[in-house]
C-alpha cells in the first residue's frame, strides 16, 4: 500500500518540503514522526542504493538522519554485517539486482525486521519474488512492510528538481537524439522520464494541466503522462490523487500547469558561459547534487622542480538551504557575490575579537573549535558565550566555504577570461552590434580553453540568422582546429541546424540577452581577497527564457481529469494559473533555472518550478554533441 502524502494546509509548502516531508515519514516507519515528545527515537539501520542515496542526500544531513535515529547507513550492494536486533528500512529502486540481494538478506537473516520501500512501484511478479524468498528463509513475519513511495526524483531547490544522477546516459540528450535510435529504445526512455513525472505529482499531490509543443520528444513525454495519470485516476479504489491523500485547499482550487519543453528548441543557452554565481560554480567546478567538490591549495604555488607533486586533498562543500548567504546570493552576478563574501568576512573580523573574549570567558583559548561545540550547556562560567559562540564559528565556517569557492571560480573567470566570453556571447544572442571579431577570440591564445572557444562558436552559428558562408566557415573551421578543438559538435549542430530548419526561428533570442550594463572594469577596494581587476563588472538584466509563454495555442493541451474528449472540445481552463512546472525533456542547467526565478519574482503571486531530464554542464552538453556529431 501507498502512503498518502502528509495533509498540509498551507499551500506553499514546496516540492523540497513535501519530499522530504515523505522522507522523513518513511524514516519513521511510515507513520507520521511525532511533533516535540521527550521519547528517544527507534534506532535502526538505512540500506539504500545509489539512487536512494541521491535522493537523500540533498535532503537530510548525517546528524538529521542520527536525530531520527538512523545509526547506520549503508548501500544496499556493500558488505553489510549482520546485526540482528535492529529494524532495517530499506530504500532501494525495485530492480533484479536489488530484489536478489534483499533476498540473500532474508536467507542470511541480517535485521530484526524489514521495512522495504520502493522508490519506483515495484511489478507484481517482483513482489512475489520476495514474498517466495521470505517463505524460505522462514522470515515472513519479519518482513512489516512493503511500501511504494513514489519519490523517484531528486529535489536540488525549492523550486528545483532532476529526474536522476545514476544511469542519466539512459535518458539524456544524446540517447534520445542518437539517429540510430529504435522505436523501443525510445519508447524505454519515455517510460522511464514518465516514471519520475508521475512520482513527482504523487508527491507534489496535485493533477496538473499539460502543455507542450507538437513533434518532439516533449509532444512523446506529454501523451504518455497523461495516459498514466488517467488511468491511475480512473481505479478509484487505488488512485495516488484521492480525497485523504490530497488535502484540500492546498492548491485552492487551483491545478499546477505543467509545461513541457524539448531541449532541441534552444540549444545555445546550455552552451552559454554565466555570470551568476550557482551557474558558474556548476560551470566551472565539479558541482553535483548541491555539492561542489575541490581539491585543496588548488593554484598554490607550483611544486619546485623535480619535487614530487604533493597528493592533493579533495575537498567538498555542501551548498544548502540552511546557508543564508548562498540562498541570498546564488542567482546574483558573480562581481556581486565576491564583494559581499568581502563585506562579510570584514564583519566577521569585527566580532572576532568578540570570538577571542569568548573563548577566554570559557577558558577555551587553544581549544580546537570541533571541541568547543561538544562542550555541554551546565559547564561553569558559561553565560551568554555559550549561546553565541556556536553561531559565531558557524558564521566563520560559511564565510570560509564562500571565500574558497568564490576564489576558486575566480581563477577560472580570469585565467580563461570568461568575462570575455560571456559578454560577447550576449551580445551575439541580442543580436547587438560586436566590438571585436569572432576569430580574434578563437585566435587568442590566452582566451578560454578549446571548449570555451568551442561553445562561443556554437553559439554564434546557432543564433545567426543567415549561416556563415562556406568560405567563412572554412576559415573559422582553421581558427578552431589551429586553437584545439574537436570539430565533432559543429557536425552535429549543422544536421541539428538543417533538420529544425529553425521552423519556428529563434529570432526571440533578441529578448533572451543578459545586457552587460555599464561596463567597467573596476578594482575592488585594494584590500580585498577577491581583486576584481580586470574582470568586467557586469550587470544582469532581466530576461525570460523562451519556454514559459504556454499561453500560446499552438502548445497541446491535456487534462487527465478530462473525460477522453477531442483536445478542441476541451474547455480550456482559462484562468491564469498561479503556479507553473517547467520542465526541459533533453536536460537543463542553471541559466534557465535562474531565468525562471527571476521570472516568477517579477510576477506578484506566481509559482514557478524547473526541472529538467538531467542537468549537464556545458562540459558534459559538448561531449555528448561531441558523440553525436562523430563520424
Amino acid at each position: 500500500d501507498a502512503p498518502s502524502p502528509l495533509t498540509t494546509s498551507n499551500m506553499a509548502a514546496s516540492i523540497r518540503e513535501k519530499q522530504t516531508v515523505a522522507l522523513k515519514r518513511m524514516l519513521n516507519f511510515n507513520a507520521p514522526p511525532l511533533k516535540n515528545t521527550a521519547a528517544e527515537p527507534v534506532w535502526k539501520v538505512l540500506i539504500y542504493d545509489r539512487f536512494g542515496q541521491d535522493i537523500i542526500s540533498p535532503l537530510l544531513s548525517v546528524k538529521e538522519l542520527r536525530d531520527m535515529g538512523i545509526t547506520l547507513h549503508l548501500l544496499l550492494h556493500s558488505d553489510r554485517d549482520p546485526i540482528p536486533d535492529v529494524p532495517a528500512i530499506y530504500f532501494v529502486m525495485p530492480t533484479e539486482e536489488n530484489i536478489d540481494r534483499i533476498c540473500q538478506d532474508l536467507r542470511n537473516q541480517l535485521y530484526e525486521s524489514y521495512y522495504l520501500n520502493f522508490i519506483s512501484a515495484i511489478s507484481r511478479s517482483k513482489l512475489e519474488d520476495i514474498a517466495s524468498a521470505a517463505l524460505a528463509a522462514n522470515a515472513v513475519s519479519q518482513v512489516t512492510k512493503v511500501f511504494d513511495q513514489y519519490l523517484n526524483f531528486i529535489t536540488l531547490e525549492d523550486d528545483m528538481f532532476i529526474l536522476c544522477h545514476q544511469n542519466k546516459e539512459l535518458i539524456s540528450y544524446h540517447a534520445i537524439n542518437r539517429a540510430d535510435i529504435q522505436d523501443t529504445d525510445m519508447e524505454a526512455i519515455m517510460d522511464t522520464i514518465v516514471d519520475s513525472l508521475f512520482c513527482f505529482f504523487v508527491t507534489l499531490g496535485a493533477v496538473p494541466i499539460i502543455r507542450c509543443p507538437r513533434g518532439n520528444a516533449a509532444e512523446m513525454v506529454a501523451v504518455k503522462l497523461d495516459k498514466k495519470l488517467r488511468e491511475n485516476l480512473r481505479d478509484a479504489r487505488n488512485s495516488l490523487f484521492t480525497g485523504d491523500n490530497i488535502s484540500a485547499g492546498q492548491f485552492s482550487f487551483q491545478r499546477p500547469l505543467f509545461v513541457l519543453a524539448d531541449r532541441n528548441v534552444d540549444m545555445a543557452t546550455p552552451l552559454h558561459h554565466t555570470w551568476t554565481y550557482q551557474a558558474l560554480i556548476h560551470d566551472v567546478l565539479d558541482f553535483h547534487l548541491n555539492r561542489v567538490m575541490m581539491e585543496e591549495g588548488a593554484g598554490a604555488e607550483p611544486s619546485p622542480a623535480g619535487a614530487r607533486p604533493k597528493k592533493k586533498n579533495r575537498k567538498s562543500y555542501d551548498l544548502t538551504a540552511a546557508d543564508k548567504f548562498w540562498q541570498k546570493h546564488k542567482g546574483s552576478p558573480f562581481p556581486e557575490v565576491a564583494e559581499s563574501v568581502q563585506e562579510e568576512l570584514d564583519a566577521y573580523r569585527a566580532q572576532e575579537d568578540e570570538v577571542k573574549r569568548l573563548k577566554s570567558i570559557m577558558g577555551l583559548e587553544g581549544e580546537d573549535e570541533g571541541a568547543i561545540s561538544m562542550l555541554s550547556d551546565n559547564t561553569a562560567k558559561l553565560t551568554s558565550a555559550v549561546s553565541s559562540l556556536p553561531e559565531l564559528l558557524e558564521k566563520k565556517r560559511l564565510i570560509d566555504l564562500h571565500t574558497n569557492v568564490a576564489t576558486a571560480v575566480l581563477d577560472h573567470i580570469k585565467s580563461r577570461k570568461l568575462d570575455v566570453y560571456f559578454e560577447y556571447e550576449e551580445k551575439l544572442m541580442s543580436k547587438s552590434t560586436l566590438d571585436k571579431s569572432l576569430l580574434d577570440i578563437i585566435s587568442d591564445p590566452d582566451a578560454g580553453t578549446p571548449e570555451d572557444k568551442m561553445r562561443l562558436f556554437l553559439i554564434y552559428y546557432i543564433t545567426a540568422q543567415q549561416a556563415p558562408s562556406e568560405s567563412d566557415l572554412e576559415q573559422y573551421k582553421k581558427g578552431l582546429l589551429d586553437a584545439g578543438c574537436d570539430l565533432s559538435p559543429l557536425n552535429y549542430i549543422k544536421q541539428w541546424k538543417a533538420f529544425t530548419k529553425m521552423a519556428a526561428t529563434p529570432a526571440n533570442y533578441g529578448n533572451s540577452g543578459v545586457k552587460p550594463m555599464g561596463l567597467f572594469s573596476r578594482v575592488m577596494n585594494t584590500g580585498s581577497q577577491f581583486v576584481m581587476e580586470g574582470v568586467k563588472n557586469l550587470v544582469l538584466k532581466q530576461h525570460v527564457s523562451r519556454i514559459v509563454s504556454p499561453e500560446t495555442d499552438d502548445y497541446r493541451y491535456f487534462d487527465p481529469k478530462m473525460l477522453r474528449g477531442s483536445e478542441s472540445s476541451i474547455p480550456r481552463n482559462k484562468n491564469p494559473f498561479q503556479e507553473a512546472i517547467v520542465f526541459v525533456v533533453g536536460g537543463g542547467n542553471y541559466i534557465e533555472y535562474q531565468n525562471l526565478v527571476d521570472y516568477a519574482k517579477s510576477k506578484q503571486g506566481k509559482k514557478v518550478v524547473y526541472g529538467c531530464s538531467e542537468l549537464f554542464s556545458s562540459a558534459q552538453f559538448i561531449k555528448q554533441l561531441s558523440q553525436l556529431g562523430q563520424k
